[in-house]
């Protein structure tokens, strides 16, 4: 499939989440409860709900998507580059609502395709879990009701790299390291965007985190492609 797309239809994506309150005590009892009962399979015996809070953040039902990175490529001077932005604010429903717009107005013809490393199992889905919560229409590349799966306009660099082994998982950092794609892990991971964002104030710094990540993803879809990364300097922020 990769060998027959356009690289200029694809959007590449990553997103950032963090739990939607920062302290366990802000959290309403109920939900207090149902966080209890939908993390008890990931959690040890001891740990309890309230420790294991400031993991709330993979749960569309239990965080919020705060950034949304994306990329795609343009061709200037007979050389590609890869045009990267954000979105990214206080509220998350401006936030999925200029997204939704991006998709809606620039991205929503059948040539265009969205991709993300392990999007399938997790950007994807999370964003469009948030734009239901956020009462926010689903726009047509998330709207996959009765769509068969080569109809998915999705590619997962995760699947690609799977080959069809369904119990291999790979993470970005490693995939990158042994393609030979530069880290996007060179200040902050995952683990970390919970206390950058909630005790550092410093949603910047998550947001550069979130544009590596989404040209990484790019540099390894060449790399599928057989073709040569990109040099940092047509790598554009826009």
């Amino acid at each position: 499939m990769l060998q027959h797309v356009n690289l200029k239809n694809i959007l590449f994506l990553d997103i950032e989440t963090v739990p939607q309150y920062e302290h366990w005590n802000d959290v309403p009892e109920e939900t207090q409860e149902l966080y209890g009962l939908k993390t008890r399979y990931q959690r040890k015996e001891e740990i309890t709900a309230e420790q294991f809070y400031h993991r709330a953040g993979i749960w569309a039902e239990f965080g919020r998507i705060i950034c949304i990175s994306v990329g795609y490529f343009i061709e200037k001077n007979k050389k590609l580059q890869l045009r990267i932005t954000s979105f990214k604010n206080e509220s998350e429903y401006a936030l999925l609502k200029n997204f939704k717009n991006l998709l809606d107005n620039h991205f929503k013809q059948e040539k265009h395709i969205l991709c993300a490393h392990n999007g399938k199992e997790f950007d994807f889905p999370y964003i469009a879990r948030r734009m239901i919560i956020n009462n926010i229409k689903l726009p047509k590349k998330l709207n996959l009701v009765g769509k068969k799966p080569w109809e998915v306009p999705h590619l997962d660099t995760l699947e690609l790299w799977k080959f069809g082994d369904y119990k291999h998982y790979t993470s970005l950092k490693l995939l990158t390291h042994i393609l030979g794609v530069p880290s996007p892990k060179e200040d902050i991971d995952g683990s970390e965007v919970y206390q950058v964002y909630y005790q550092e104030n410093d949603l910047n710094r998550i947001v550069r985190y979130c544009e590596n990540d989404t040209v990484a993803v790019a540099q390894l879809v060449l790399r599928f492609l057989n073709l040569p990364i990109l040099e940092h300097q047509n790598i554009i922020s826009v």
